[in-house]
């Protein structure tokens, strides 16, 4: 299987927990042996009860059942996908993202949003990954762009088709710039979101917009390290968490589309991310 590809830099994951591990297999060898005993008592047991004593065969057989490993059971199965991944760092900030999101959904990129202040200089306002669920991309995509390689996709619209399909998308924003407020925010993305409604859905958009920023009210604290998901879940529904919490949602695909615009479209925040897009979509498409 081949790996994702990401431009940007890997955090080191830590090294097993022998300990944990050495126990683990101690009571996985003594459950072992205690039920290989018990097997063993029964069976003489049982040779030497005759039919009209069941009572003890019957008690042999509950233990065995009890001590001998379920290899059905969860315990015994493998991590979660989650769990065996490393996070990912955003190389221009130092911000880690989990490699997978809600148990199924891929980080497909990372990247910067900066914010010129005066024209004078840029400030860093928050990082972002983007993040798609990977039954989805098989589902909606694989079809069309299965077998191509990653410079056959670069030449075909397969974002265009991954924002405009229903498949589950989160981007999260981590906030990276100290004093920035929920105003600040509210009033960034009347204008960038507001000018891709306009883009996409022409100008009697207006209250979808207002419904949409009006979530960010002025009490909500965003200090550095608050995250904010963008979710577009199936349906076209756009969710919207801070910090964990959620403070809103709204269907609408325009408006979805409108927001995975800003990050992947054709004049994303950080084209970096859009460059690398088909790169990293490419294994899930091939598997």
């Amino acid at each position: 299987m081949v790996s994702l590809r990401f431009p940007f830099s890997f955090s080191q994951s830590r090294p097993p927990n022998s300990t944990a591990t050495s126990r683990f297999c101690s009571v996985t060898v003594c459950s072992a042996a205690v039920a290989a005993g018990v097997g063993a008592v029964a069976a003489g047991v049982s040779l030497s009860q005759n039919n009209t004593k069941p009572f003890l065969q019957n008690t042999f057989d509950f233990l065995i059942n009890k001590l001998t490993p379920n290899y059905n059971d969860p315990v015994w199965g493998s991590l979660s996908l989650a769990a065996t991944r490393p996070d990912i760092t955003e190389s221009k900030t130092g911000v880690s993202f989990p490699a997978v999101l809600n148990d199924s959904q891929q980080l497909l990129g990372a990247g910067l949003r900066k914010k010129s202040v005066m024209g004078l200089k840029n400030i860093n306002v928050y990082a972002f990954g983007v993040y798609a669920d990977e039954s989805d991309i098989k589902k909606c995509l694989s079809e069309k762009y299965g077998k191509l390689s990653v410079s056959q996709l670069k030449e075909k619209d397969v974002n265009e088709d991954l924002m405009e399909s229903d498949v589950c998308m989160t981007v999260r924003l981590q906030i990276v710039y100290g004093r920035l407020s929920i105003r600040s925010v509210r009033n960034a993305f009347e204008e960038s979101v507001g000018d891709r409604l306009q883009k996409f859905g022409g100008p009697d958009n207006k209250e979808l917009l207002q419904s949409f920023t009006s979530q960010f009210k002025d009490d909500i604290k965003i200090p550095r390290g608050s995250t904010i998901d963008l979710s577009k879940e199936r349906g076209y529904v756009l969710r919207t968490k801070i910090d964990g919490k959620e403070v809103g949602s709204i269907q609408s695909k325009l408006l979805c589309r409108s927001i995975l615009d800003l990050y992947i479209g054709d004049a994303p925040f950080d084209q970096e991310v859009r460059d690398n897009l088909e790169s990293n979509l490419a294994p899930l498409l091939n598997e």
